[in-house]
């Protein structure tokens, strides 16, 4: 899957003061990565507070999105939960005739052993249509897929090609790249991780700053990519403070307040999230300024 290498973005949905999913501030955002150079978008991952949409939102958002890109980046769904039955149901019954694959978060609240998760996603690669991206993001499902359990999901399912990595932990990203078959694809999900991912032989990243300064962000990565480590790691110092501020107050606050400066849709996010505060607010425009002058 050449096509899912490199610099994909988890979208965010945007909603209207009035917390409405803002179907033409979407358009303009899938435009605005398109011309910016990233390679594939993810639709519906938790960037896009998925949780927080209605199941006809969700085909909303696919709707928008399918139709804007017009087939000029793949596509990749984000499909996954923690009642293994009601996943297995959605990839039945979901048009996924536009998309390449399938990201599927590891359960969380329940908190599976090992074991469990293995047999959690043995039972969606037998049933999903499409291939699919494990997703392991400890920080939110409150366990952590190990690397072992990784790599035995890798070795044993050939429809499971690769993984979304946001453990953070680069000892566990190492020994997954190491161990993994020839083709799977290791790919960072944490912007602070993804150029040291690309640099180790990892794939790519599922970025969340990605969406909203895709010329820069893919330039560092198509770098990191081609092995120009020291460049590659000058415009990841750069942008490092950005990454920290988007996070501060949690995701996707941080970088809906990114889009609102950039005049592309509001700060607003639902309940139980919050907008940024306005500190951070003017932190992350006093960045950008500069970040824009700088780069201009």
């Amino acid at each position: 899957m050449e096509q899912l290498k490199g610099t994909g973005v988890a979208l965010v949905t945007p909603f209207s003061n009035k917390h409405s999913v803002d179907s033409d501030t979407l358009e303009r955002i899938v435009e605005h990565c398109v011309a910016g150079g990233v390679d594939y978008l993810v639709v519906l991952g938790t960037t896009a507070e998925s949780v927080t949409l209605s199941k006809a939102e969700k085909q909303q958002v696919m709707d928008v999105v399918t139709k804007s890109n017009a087939g000029r980046l793949p596509l990749v769904l984000g499909v996954g939960g923690n009642n293994t039955a009601v996943v297995i149901e959605e990839l039945k019954t979901l048009d996924l005739s536009h998309f390449e694959a399938i990201l599927s978060v590891s359960p969380y609240y329940n908190k599976p052993t090992q074991e469990g998760i293995y047999q959690h996603f043995r039972a969606i690669a037998e049933a999903s249509p499409l291939p699919i991206i494990l997703y392991n993001v400890p920080s939110r499902t409150g366990s952590n897929m190990l690397a072992e359990t990784s790599l035995r999901l890798a070795n044993d399912f050939p429809k499971i090609l690769g993984i979304k990595e946001a453990s953070g932990d680069m000892g566990q990203i190492n020994t997954i790249i190491k161990n993994a078959p020839r083709d799977f694809l290791v790919i960072s999900g944490d912007d602070f991780t993804a150029l040291p991912t690309v640099l180790a032989g990892g794939a790519g990243v599922i970025s969340v700053l990605g969406q909203a300064i895709p010329k820069l962000f893919s330039k560092m990565m198509d770098l990191g990519m081609e092995g120009n480590a020291e460049k590659a790691n000058q415009m990841h110092s750069r942008l490092l403070p950005l990454m920290e501020l988007i996070f501060e107050e949690g995701n996707p606050a941080g970088i809906k307040s990114v889009f609102e400066h950039l005049g592309m849709g509001t700060a607003t996010v639902r309940l139980p999230l919050v907008e940024a505060s306005p500190a951070l607010k003017k932190k992350i425009d006093g960045f950008l300024k500069t970040l824009e002058n700088e780069y201009a």
